[in-house]
């Protein structure tokens, strides 16, 4: 798709003003209720698919169907971003009137690194045809790395700051309290970091760890620079609201790994088939329509499987309550 300068600088614009506007709205520290957790989610669920009906008449019924297959997969990848957040949150003691800013400035920090990542991973592409092969290779390599932590996972886990945080704990001296919104402060004369930007770092730092599948995946259903960086833009502004609004189901969505999993390994093998055909070898491609239909509903099966699952393990522990406080993660020798 043929996008000019001018279209590139509206989007970004536009984009800038929908975050503005959510920061606006939110700016008050405050605890974020299920209803407006639930009311903004909506909002940009909206916007989304808003935009990719403009897609589709703008640029064709291709342009949407990527634009879709895109976002879809990059909502379903940032759910699993999820669960690192609620440890973060944890490791930091957030309060909750906090969380939603923490939230905000953290994504924001992610969108810019993601558009760095888009940028690089759009050249390699147009300089090497071969990078799928490897994108196609390191997706297959994620999807069974997901599935065996999944089979060794634990209830409960840990988070581990990455080097970048460490960096800046030992360079900058840092307060142990939250001092309202504020980042920096100024105690006894000394400059002070605070909790609040540190966990800020954190939660945009860690995504960057996630972008390195997330890239990959979105680049393997389209290679228009445009369509990967709206779809992430979109996935990622509205996974502020999705984690109020589904933080208490996250642990319900016990073969979420599973699912995710599935969908990288079947991406990486469309790299690899699309490689291929770059090749000039004759080898089918799966196609944009088949992908969406591929994600969705591995992704609708995931979540049923998940909450049975979650409803059987639940009965099993209100009838044998003895066994289930003797299991990993319940507080319980």
């Amino acid at each position: 798709m043929d996008v000019s300068l001018t279209l590139w600088v509206l989007t970004i614009v536009g984009l800038c003003a929908l975050i503005g506007t959510d920061f606006f709205v939110g700016r008050k520290p405050h605890e974020v209720s299920l209803r407006e957790a639930g009311t903004w989610t909506v909002i940009w669920i909206i916007l989304a698919g808003l935009f990719g009906i403009g897609l589709w008449i703008w640029g064709g019924g291709q342009a949407s169907g990527e634009f879709f297959a895109g976002y879809v997969t990059e909502k379903s990848l940032s759910v699993d971003n999820l669960f690192v957040f609620v440890l973060i949150m944890g490791k930091f003691a957030v309060p909750p009137q906090y969380q939603a800013r923490v939230l905000m400035v953290g994504v924001l920090i992610a969108l810019v690194m993601r558009a760095a990542f888009i940028a690089a991973g759009a050249a390699l592409i147009a300089s090497f045809s071969w990078v799928f092969y490897i994108f196609g290779a390191f997706l297959i390599y994620t999807a069974w790395k997901l599935i065996e932590e999944a089979r060794n996972e634990e209830e409960e886990g840990e988070w581990e700051e990455n080097r970048l945080l460490k960096a800046v704990e030992r360079r900058f001296a840092a307060t142990d309290t939250y001092h309202g919104t504020k980042l920096v402060i100024t105690e006894n004369g000394k400059r002070l970091i605070t909790p609040m930007l540190v966990v800020m770092l954190a939660i945009g730092t860690t995504d960057l760890l996630f972008a390195l599948d997330s890239i990959p995946a979105i680049f393997g259903l389209t290679q228009d620079p445009y369509i990967v960086f709206t779809a992430n833009a979109f996935a990622l502004m509205g996974l502020r609201q999705l984690y109020f609004l589904i933080g208490g189901l996250l642990k319900k969505l016990v073969h979420l790994s599973y699912g995710l999993s599935v969908i990288l390994g079947f991406i990486g093998v469309k790299l690899v088939l699309h490689a291929l055909h770059e090749s000039g070898v004759h080898v089918p491609e799966i196609s944009t329509a088949v992908s969406l239909s591929v994600i969705g509903g591995v992704l609708v099966i995931t979540t049923i499987t998940s909450l049975r699952a979650s409803r059987r393990i639940d009965a099993e522990e209100k009838e044998h309550p003895a066994e289930a406080a003797r299991r990993p993660g319940t507080g319980h020798d």
